[in-house]
């Protein structure tokens, strides 16, 4: 068994972000991840980090105070409100801090900071490195591990554990007090003793089929999180990017359209006029927004054939698109082998992102001490039912930071070393654990996972998508128990250990399975329609019933759904502006 004083799960911005708060605090940390820091989805965020900096001419009367409103406008007034002040607060200091660290961004011709518009902001407040964002935060990041690394009051206090996957975590009393996992590489089981464990895991895109989500965003810490006793939050906000690939799903950022990107059906018509929701900030209205209109234009037969839309980004001109747009521009080559200087791009809505997570608050910290979530992984909640675009890069940094002071303060008041009491707890969960890995990869039973996966995936993307009903819900639900039960007798076919993705997918689909069953459970209660939750037998939202959080506890009949409060305080749903 091994010792920690932290265990960091994920290698994106938001592990990233927390390792760095606590190795400035002296605190020895294990980072894990299934890939290569460098390989996180993090790298896939395109368009922007929202602050209010007021740098763009049509900006300088910005404010936290209206990046706040529109944040919480944005969430359909779900977010809880002392959450969003904060990170709203917060913004321009941390943009100014990976400035300092040596963040590429997009500059003005004076210097400062280039911003540009986003959808659902009053002022163009999105700060960005040309459409490679996400890759140029997540390398800054991972350039202050390394000069950690070399402080001599810091060198030896960090430790990496790549291509690892976290499979249970251990508690005692209530306190969380380690982990087990797997190493994907070398094939075996290990147990890690730790005072602190923070889930900075991402989201649990690839539940569904149409996603813009990498394959390691599979909601595994999720779920882990879910078995151990943490609540999960607002599970069934999911949202839908309006603008992905056709046919790949690769995300087109937003950035396009805050660029002048416009969105035309088959008739050549910007059709989001003719919707009372878009019409009057048409391609820069909220993700929901757009998006539920962009699929009304398909489903009623003024798309394309195949079921899209058109991007137009012929207007910005070469010299626009090769300048701020160049990532957007060698996807559309490399996945559709169009040019978007000359021709539109054909693109439809995908999952995007996960707002519902691990329940916690603004430190991170969950119902189980010690441990901690962050990131895509938690629901504090600052996106509520709708996240606006460029709020979860800011939601990463600003959340990663105050994660990673927590648990450093908690450790400091526990005087950490290795505790004799948790270490049985973590070993004889260790001795399950691998005997449950070893049935499974021995197993002979009659199903094949990869099925599985494919028709749980298949469900969600027609059942639990962007419309949603009680009859469509209930026949997921249906689904799903069907599944579950299949898993039950899958086989893995591949017996080696060393490097057994097979295996690695079999345990993460358990996790998928539990999942989505909350993420339906909590849909079909919510009978109202609020943010990327819309219901067609409850097409409104009713702030009198539902101005409450759904969190779902695991029990071993399944998700129990209780309500948690929104926290207000600062503006009511009555208030359509600032």
């Amino acid at each position: 068994m091994r010792y920690h004083q932290a265990i960091v799960v994920g290698g994106g911005l938001a592990g990233l972000r927390a390792t760095v708060a606590l190795l400035e605090r002296g605190v020895e940390v294990a980072l894990f991840s299934k890939v290569h820091p460098l390989r996180s989805h993090s790298v896939a965020a395109q368009g922007g980090i929202n602050a209010a900096l007021g740098n763009h001419p049509e900006g300088r009367d910005d404010s936290w105070e209206r990046h706040a409103f529109d944040t919480v406008k944005g969430s359909d007034y779900l977010a809880d409100q002392d959450a969003v002040v904060l990170m709203c607060r917060e913004a321009p200091a941390r943009i100014e801090e990976m400035n300092r660290w040596g963040c590429p961004f997009s500059r003005f011709d004076d210097g400062r900071i280039a911003q540009r518009p986003f959808g659902g902001a009053g002022f163009p407040r999105t700060a960005y490195a040309a459409d490679k964002t996400g890759l140029a935060l997540l390398t800054t990041l991972y350039e202050q591990l390394l000069r950690l690394r070399q402080i001599p009051l810091r060198a030896g206090l960090l430790t990496v554990y790549e291509e690892w996957i976290v499979t249970v975590l251990a508690a005692e009393e209530g306190t969380c007090c380690g982990l087990v996992a797997l190493d994907i590489r070398g094939g075996e089981m290990e147990a890690f003793q730790a005072e602190a464990v923070l889930f900075a895991t991402g989201g649990a895109g690839r539940l569904y089929a149409h996603s813009t989500n990498a394959v390691i965003n599979t909601g595994e810490g999720l779920a882990v999180a879910y078995w151990a006793g943490a609540a999960l939050k607002d599970m069934e906000f999911i949202q839908f990017h309006p603008t992905t690939l056709y046919g790949t799903n690769v995300l087109i950022s937003e950035a396009a359209r805050g660029e002048g990107g416009v969105l035309l059906n088959s008739r050549g018509e910007r059709f989001l006029a003719h919707y009372e929701t878009s019409r009057r900030a048409m391609e820069i209205a909220p993700r929901d927004i757009v998006a539920r209109n962009l699929q009304t234009e398909i489903l009623e037969g003024r798309g394309f054939e195949g079921g899209y839309v058109h991007l137009d980004l012929r207007r910005l001109g070469a010299d626009l698109i090769k300048d701020r747009l160049p990532g957007i521009r060698e996807l559309a080559l490399n996945f559709a082998g169009i040019d978007p200087i000359d021709e539109p791009l054909p693109v439809q809505p995908g999952q995007h992102y996960t707002m519902g997570g691990i329940a916690c608050n603004v430190r991170g910290e969950t119902a189980l001490r010690g441990l901690y979530a962050a990131g895509e992984a938690a629901c504090i909640s600052v996106h509520g039912a709708n996240r606006l675009g460029g709020n979860s890069l800011l939601d990463t940094l600003v959340f990663g930071a105050a994660a990673g002071e927590q648990m450093a303060a908690y450790i400091r008041g526990k005087t950490p070393h290795p505790d004799v009491t948790s270490g049985r707890v973590v070993a004889d969960l260790l001795r399950e654990e691998a005997q449950w890995v070893d049935r499974l990869a021995t197993s002979s039973g009659k199903e094949d996972p990869t099925p599985i996966r494919e028709e749980l995936k298949e469900t969600m993307i027609a059942r639990v998508g962007i419309f949603r009903s009680a009859p469509e819900l209930q026949a997921a639900l249906t689904k799903i128990k069907e599944l579950q039960e299949r898993y039950r007798l899958i086989r893995v076919r591949y017996r080696g250990r060393k490097l057994n993705y097979e295996l690695v997918g079999a345990l993460e689909l358990k996790g998928k399975l539990d999942l989505a069953e909350v993420i339906v459970q909590g849909a079909l209660a919510r009978e109202e329609s609020r943010g990327s939750h819309f219901r067609a037998d409850f097409p409104h939202r009713d702030d009198a019933q539902w101005l409450k959080h759904t969190l779902a506890v695991c029990t071993p009949d399944g998700p129990q759904l209780r309500d948690q409060p929104v926290t207000l305080g600062y503006w009511t749903p009555e208030k359509r502006e600032y």
